[in-house]
C-alpha cells in the first residue's frame, strides 16, 4: 500500500511566508466585494422600482392632462353653439369649467412628485455606481494580491491592500451619498 505524507500548513508552505497573509487578505477582499456587490444590485433594483413608479406617475399626469383638454373643448365648444336651452347650456359649462380647473391644479401636483420621484430614482443611480465602483476596485485588489502567490514578492500584497483600501472607500461612499 502505497504511504501518504501528510503535511501541516507551515511545513507545506514553508518557503513563502506570505501565502498565509495573502491567502487570508485575499479571503477578506473577497468578502468585501460581495458585500459591495449585494449592496449594488439592491440600489439598482430600488432605482428600477423608483423608475417605474416615476413611469406611473406620469402616466397619470397625461391622464389628467387628456381629460384637462376635454374639458376645455367642452367649455370651447359650449361657448360657440347656440341651444335652446340656453340656462342649462351655462350650467354646463360652468361645470366643465370647474372641471378645467380642477384638472389643471392636480396636474402640476402630480407633476411635482413624479419630478421628486425621478430626481429619488437618480440619487439611487449614484449610489449604486458607488457600490459598483468598489466592487470593481476590490475585485482588482484581490487580482493584484493573488499575484503574491505566484511572484512571492510583498509589493504586490501591499499594493493589494492599499487597492482594497480605495476600494473600501469607494464602496461606502454608497452610503454617503443622499
Amino acid at each position: 500500500m502505497a504511504e501518504l505524507e501528510i503535511r501541516t500548513a507551515q511545513g507545506e508552505h514553508g518557503e513563502n511566508p506570505l501565502v498565509i497573509p495573502a491567502s487570508l487578505t485575499m479571503s477578506i477582499l473577497a468578502v468585501l466585494a460581495a458585500v459591495a456587490t449585494l449592496f449594488g444590485h439592491r440600489a439598482h433594483t430600488e432605482e428600477l422600482l423608483m423608475q417605474a413608479q416615476a413611469t406611473d406617475q406620469w402616466a397619470y399626469y397625461q391622464a389628467k392632462n387628456i381629460r384637462l383638454h376635454e374639458m376645455q373643448g367642452m367649455v370651447d365648444l359650449l361657448s360657440v353653439v347656440t341651444t335652446q336651452d340656453k340656462e342649462k347650456t351655462e350650467l354646463m359649462r360652468e361645470k366643465y369649467k370647474k372641471e378645467v380647473e380642477r384638472y389643471s391644479s392636480d396636474k402640476d401636483s402630480i407633476s411635482e412628485k413624479a419630478k421628486e420621484q425621478e430626481h429619488e430614482r437618480d440619487l439611487l443611480r449614484a449610489r449604486a455606481d458607488r457600490f459598483d465602483a468598489g466592487e470593481g476596485i476590490l475585485e482588482i485588489a484581490l487580482v493584484i494580491c493573488s499575484l503574491t502567490l505566484l511572484t512571492d514578492k510583498k509589493l504586490f500584497w501591499y499594493a493589494a491592500m492599499i487597492i482594497g483600501v480605495v476600494g473600501i472607500a469607494a464602496a461606502f461612499a454608497g452610503f454617503l451619498h443622499h
